[in-house]
């Protein structure tokens, strides 16, 4: 089977995409764990550059940062390894929830509100599957560029929705519902 049959088949696998979220909520989680990531705005806006390494080495270039760290892989390149989508005026995948719930079902994450903000942390076990999962060789790209977004894109979730709608108007010019393409 090719590459792209089994990367395809990994996209319908919510397996990957809390993982993924794991490894993102633990790079933003500080050394003792228990930051919390201000907003599914944030969230969502991170994991799309964590989705998207094109783009984030876009946004990286936009802000004069280094780009040569990315490891961006050739098939990163030439397909889109997820299905997001346009949402309003961005990038959204509209399972977010499911993989939240299935985070919260596992006892790895948990949400909690304070006024109109949902903050979203690790628990203790989740601290400890995010820790083995940053340990594993298949993770380590996506370990390496959840850092770099700690690193250069910790800010506010709607900082981080205008720097995408400006550094990358072609996402709002898209229909409510239009997958996004590299």
């Amino acid at each position: 089977m090719s590459l792209f049959k089994e990367l395809a088949k990994l996209e319908d696998d919510p397996k990957l995409h809390t993982a993924r979220l794991l490894v993102l909520l633990r790079a933003f989680a500080g050394k003792n764990g228990t930051d919390e990531v201000a907003g599914k705005t944030k969230l969502v806006k991170l994991d799309f550059l964590l989705r998207y390494p094109v783009y984030l080495e876009q946004a990286l270039m936009k802000r004069n940062q280094p780009i040569d760290n990315l490891a961006i892989l050739e098939y990163e390149r030439r397909s889109v390894e997820s299905a997001m989508i346009r949402y309003k005026y961005g990038p959204w995948d509209p399972r977010y929830d499911t993989f939240l719930n299935l985070l919260i079902g596992m006892g790895l994450c948990e949400i909690r509100k304070e006024g109109r903000t949902v903050y979203i942390g690790l628990t203790c076990k989740g601290i400890q599957v995010a820790d083995e999962l940053t340990r594993s060789e298949e993770f380590e790209i996506t370990v390496n560029r959840a850092h770099i977004l700690k690193r250069f894109f910790d800010e506010s979730g709607t900082n981080l929705r205008s720097f995408i709608y400006e550094t990358f108007p072609e996402i709002t010019s898209l229909k409510s519902g239009e997958k996004i393409k590299i």
